[in-house]
């Protein structure tokens, strides 16, 4: 059973000051500072990171003492839990017992990221693929650390890399829309999101993302009904309703934009878009 960690995050969508008679150039500003690394594109398994989960994989750990999947599971287990020192010692004995054990290095890659060690992170990722070449989970990997950190070219070989590859990981085509639509190529970071949706049609965030695309064509019912289908997919995303509220704020109904920002910052009481659209409709 080979498993990664975590499906690697994805991105708020962050929205600016913005009035109600929007221009596409105040738009194409607002999305320009919508890159950021705090929601994950696909679900995560809580429940493979609790006690009892991690308990019954030491029992398997202690019957086989020298297999390497043994500490790889568990160590993906810690990492779920936020254990990320023991994720990191079970990865490190994964790959002690078999040091080409591409997805270990992969697992422990996202583990250092989670922890901010951007730098061993990539070496990690980079192990991975120098193994198998063939690992498009290392190039997405890699790819969204080179995002996050401003490579974006970089960040872009790897994600094109792994679409080569045939990828179905749907991160791949919602990482290399954010970066298209970072450089307002929207047309482009739509198709890319479409695509995504494709492959994980319940994942909110490709709908943020490409409804924040549709705003800045002026597509505003597009983009209303992406926004709408994000907060059906999961309610307790600041973003998405801040950004339905943006909609409503377009179309001047100044009390249900206020309801949407109010239900935003309720969910994330320190994002700031959310609490300034707030300010501006509230009266």
């Amino acid at each position: 059973m080979k498993q990664s960690l975590i499906a690697d995050h994805a991105t708020k969508n962050r929205i600016g000051r913005i009035g109600i008679l929007v221009s596409t150039a105040l738009v194409c500003m607002a999305i320009a500072g919508c890159q950021s690394t705090n929601t994950a594109l696909t679900t995560v398994d809580r429940a493979q990171g609790t006690s009892e989960n991690i308990s019954s994989l030491t029992q398997v750990i202690q019957s086989n003492p020298r297999d390497p999947e043994g500490y790889n599971v568990r160590g993906s287990a810690y990492g779920r839990a936020g254990r990320y020192k023991e994720a990191i010692r079970d990865f490190d004995q994964a790959i002690a017992l078999n040091p080409n054990f591409y997805q270990a290095y992969a697992n422990r890659a996202l583990v250092y990221r989670y922890m901010g060690d951007s730098n061993r992170a990539v070496q990690d990722y980079s192990r991975a693929i120098q193994i198998n070449p063939q690992y498009d989970t290392a190039y997405i990997g890699r790819g969204n650390v080179y995002r996050l950190a401003g490579r974006h070219d970089q960040a872009l070989n790897d994600f094109n890399q792994a679409i080569a590859l045939q990828t179905t990981d749907g991160r791949a085509y919602h990482n290399r829309g954010l970066i298209y639509q970072l450089r307002g190529q929207h047309q482009q970071a739509i198709e890319d999101f479409s695509k995504a949706i494709s492959l994980n049609s319940t994942a909110p965030e490709p709908y943020n993302g490409r409804g924040l695309s549709y705003v800045a064509l002026n597509d505003w019912d597009n983009a209303f009904d992406d926004f709408n289908t994000a907060i059906t997919l999961n309610q307790n995303i600041a973003e998405s309703w801040a950004n339905q509220a943006l909609v409503y704020e377009h179309r001047g109904e100044k009390a249900k934009a206020a309801n949407s920002y109010a239900r935003a910052v309720q969910l994330d009481p320190n994002y700031k878009p959310a609490k300034d659209g707030l300010a501006r409709t509230r009266g």
